[in-house]
């Protein structure tokens, strides 16, 4: 059997030539690392299932978005990139238990996956209406939100 040789990527590239292609790469990944970190995520610290939705103010005014199915102990990513408002609202539902985490700002949602613009008359324009959680990241790049069994342990930044 043979195995297959170990060729370098510049074989006859100078040592210090080499060095600054790793450097240029460990930077280049450092770079990228920090800017996949602005984003507004949701973690699941429960067993269950969670279905989550996202409320906040684009160009075209109020939007809503969901549903993502979050399972137990992981994470989701709900917006990629630099948060664009300082404030985001928040619905999600124990699909196992049929809990919910809730707030007191009302925007529609749908029953299978959605993205709404508008909040306003939801039962009229054939949706739902729940209640969201505001939270307000005081223009953070990033945001992430856990969810847990435990009240008060719901938010956190960066």
């Amino acid at each position: 059997m043979r195995t297959k040789s170990y060729r370098p990527f510049f074989p006859k590239a100078s040592g210090l030539f080499q060095a600054g292609l790793f450097l240029f790469a460990g930077f280049l990944a450092l770079s990228v690392a920090d800017e996949a970190k602005a984003e507004f995520r949701v973690c699941n610290g429960t067993q269950n299932l969670v279905g989550v939705a996202i409320g906040y103010r684009a160009k075209e005014g109020w939007m809503t978005e969901g549903w993502w199915q979050v399972p137990a102990t992981t994470c989701a990513t709900l917006i990629e990139g630099e948060l664009q408002s300082r404030y985001y609202y928040l619905y999600a539902e124990d699909a196992a238990r049929g809990g919910r985490w809730t707030g007191d700002v009302n925007m529609c949602v749908a029953e299978n996956e959605f993205k709404i613009t508008g909040v306003e008359d939801c039962f009229a324009r054939g949706f739902q209406r729940m209640g969201f959680k505001e939270y307000d990241t005081g223009r953070q790049g990033s945001w992430m939100v856990q969810l847990s069994d435990t009240p008060g342990t719901q938010e956190s930044q960066n």
